[in-house]
């Protein structure tokens, strides 16, 4: 199962582009990480939105991934994220959640968290999609 998601998470450029590393993966559960740079800021110098989104919706996707067939993929359907709090924190740790898992569509929820794992960020509600790969 970690091979399969992590060989989609190494093809995705984004991940590349902003550092992100895919740090475990269980069954309908997806841990990703982003460590900071200056490069990911927005205007007051905190993580922008758009690194916090883009790194939970893929461990929501891979999430729901891990409880699809071998033979299919992934694509997300829509999402909507809630901000906490301004993401100011040396890393930033996205950790993706199946609620429900069906034979198409699979639910999920994403935490946005501080290094520590303690403060929350961010929360992502997302439905996926099973697709043939």
């Amino acid at each position: 199962m970690y091979d399969r998601i992590k060989n989609s998470f190494d093809k995705q450029g984004i991940m590349k582009t902003i550092g992100a590393c895919l740090e475990d993966v269980q069954q309908g559960e997806v841990k990703i990480t982003c460590k900071f740079s200056e490069n990911l800021t927005q205007h007051n110098g905190f993580f922008h939105a758009g690194v916090l989104t883009t790194i939970v919706d893929s461990a929501c996707g891979y999430a729901a991934l891990t409880t699809m067939p071998e033979n299919s993929n992934v694509l997300t359907v829509e999402f909507k994220v809630n901000f906490m709090k301004p993401a100011n924190t040396d890393k930033l740790v996205a950790i993706g959640k199946v609620l429900n898992a069906g034979r198409t569509l699979t639910i999920c929820e994403g935490y946005v968290y501080d290094q520590k794992e303690e403060k929350l960020i961010a929360k992502m509600t997302a439905t996926m999609i099973a697709i043939p790969s």
